[in-house]
């Protein structure tokens, strides 16, 4: 049967205010997380922040690719450190090193 002009802008109505409600679920289960590792008392731009998070995206999507399961690690290589940006060290964004 084919649906009407009608009853497909309804459905797409539809599906965009779950696709809302889910990317809300997402940022706030993702907001927490952050809050609680203590990235809200750090100074840091948004674009070094953005920069941050499509790195982190891109190490745990090669784990998950090379486990073929959600987060399990397969070699024996320690987890790469906290991705820390130079903004966050300083004011001035010096190491301290000489």
């Amino acid at each position: 049967m084919k649906k009407t002009s009608a009853r497909i802008r309804e459905d797409l109505a539809r599906l965009h205010e779950q696709l809302k409600r889910a990317e809300t679920r997402d940022a706030e289960r993702i907001g927490r997380i952050a809050l609680k590792a203590g990235l809200g008392e750090i100074d840091i731009t948004e674009g070094d922040l953005h920069l941050a998070f499509e790195e982190m995206v891109n190490r745990f999507q090669q784990v998950r690719g090379a486990a073929g399961e959600r987060g399990r690690r397969v070699d024996s290589r320690p987890a790469a450190p906290p991705i820390v940006a130079e903004t966050a060290l300083s004011p001035a964004g010096q190491t301290g090193e000489a």
